[in-house]
């Protein structure tokens, strides 16, 4: 594993962790020539999944991409990076759990959406107005409306 600061291939692994349902690895590693540590994950190589988007176009379900936006509908919100990571690890468990090898993107974004609700109102309003391109402030308090009627 190349050292992310300096560029070293030569490092130590100081820790290494099971995640909760055991399908990834958590390694904290230490360089041997800059000292610094920094963390790995270790995933199984399985068969991608392909998301089919809106428009029909088809594209690699990327864990990245999810985490991206979670990140950014949780910002300045007290939600950790742990929880945020164990999010993403649920929804594609859940995702290859279907056994489907193709999943429409409206099906990723409504259970993302479900997640966020559970997880922080406030994130999910934001992912909300994203991925359902709000028009206008009509169509944000149409929303809010709707998340506080079902409090």
């Amino acid at each position: 594993m190349k050292c992310p600061y300096c560029g070293e291939i030569d490092n130590k692994v100081i820790d290494s962790r099971l995640s909760k349902d055991g399908s990834v690895i958590r390694r904290r590693r230490e360089c041997i020539i800059c000292i610094r540590r920094f963390t790995t994950y270790e995933h199984i190589e399985e068969i991608p999944i392909m998301i089919i988007k809106k428009d029909g176009r088809r594209e690699v379900f990327s864990r990245d991409k999810i985490r991206r936006g979670i990140n950014m509908a949780c910002q300045k919100r007290n939600i950790s990076m742990n929880i945020i990571e164990e999010f993403v690890d649920e929804l594609e468990r859940d995702l290859r759990e279907t056994g489907e090898k193709e999943i429409a993107s409206h099906f990723l974004g409504e259970k993302v959406m479900a997640r966020l609700h559970a997880l922080d109102d406030v994130a999910y309003v934001r992912f909300a107005s994203v991925y359902r391109e709000f028009k206008d402030v009509n169509d944000f308090v149409s929303e809010l409306k709707s998340l506080l009627s079902q409090q």
